[in-house]
């Protein structure tokens, strides 16, 4: 089964991080990242099967250089997945929206 995990951050720099320590943690991909508050605050989506995510998530949490929020989800409904994928699409084009998992 496929999920997506997500951690919100303050700071690109910790965001980054985050990234870092989740990829490095466990078989995940990344799929998008959203910045708000002029990059005070910075949202990093990955997807995987749902083992993977759990772990990279929670490792990098508990990690992390600035306190965070995260989540895990997972078979993510159809509707998320849309919103997931206008994210990808609008950041990075549409060709990286065709690596995302179907549901």
């Amino acid at each position: 089964m496929k999920s997506l995990g997500f951690i919100e951050i303050p700071s690109v720099t910790a965001a980054v991080d985050a990234l870092d320590i989740m990829c490095k943690t466990a078989d995940v991909e990344f799929v998008t990242w959203e910045r708000k508050l002029g990059g005070r605050l910075v949202t990093i989506i990955i997807q995987g099967d749902v083992a993977a995510v759990k772990e990279a998530v929670e490792v990098a949490a508990s990690k992390a250089m600035k306190p965070c929020v995260h989540a895990v989800i997972p078979n993510p409904h159809e509707e998320t997945m849309r919103i997931v994928k206008l994210s990808a699409s609008r950041i990075h084009g549409k060709e990286s929206t065709d690596d995302l998992m179907e549901v």
